[in-house]
């Protein structure tokens, strides 16, 4: 949702913000949203999730998912869990 900032100061406080969030995500899924937002740019809807079936199915073998959960579940903040690497 866009937004409106009263000046530059505050453009780039929300904007750090957002990016300190993201980077506490797990690299694989973050990775895994840019692939699929830009292949849903360019593709019809049905082709686009068929993409994103077979990309959960192929590439979240990691085990940042169990972690993700586990921490929500122990109420901690993502920026403690060890993601795997890319």
């Amino acid at each position: 949702m866009p937004r409106v900032f009263p000046d530059k100061e505050a453009l780039l406080d929300a904007a750090f913000s957002l990016a300190a969030e993201i980077s506490s995500k797990s690299p694989v899924a973050v990775q895994g949203t840019k692939v699929n937002l830009l292949y849903a740019r360019d593709h019809p809807v049905a082709d686009s999730l068929n993409f994103v079936r077979n990309w959960n199915m192929s590439m979240l073998q990691t085990d940042d998912i169990v972690k993700s959960v586990q921490a929500a579940m122990e109420k901690k903040e993502l920026k403690s869990v060890t993601f795997s690497k890319l």
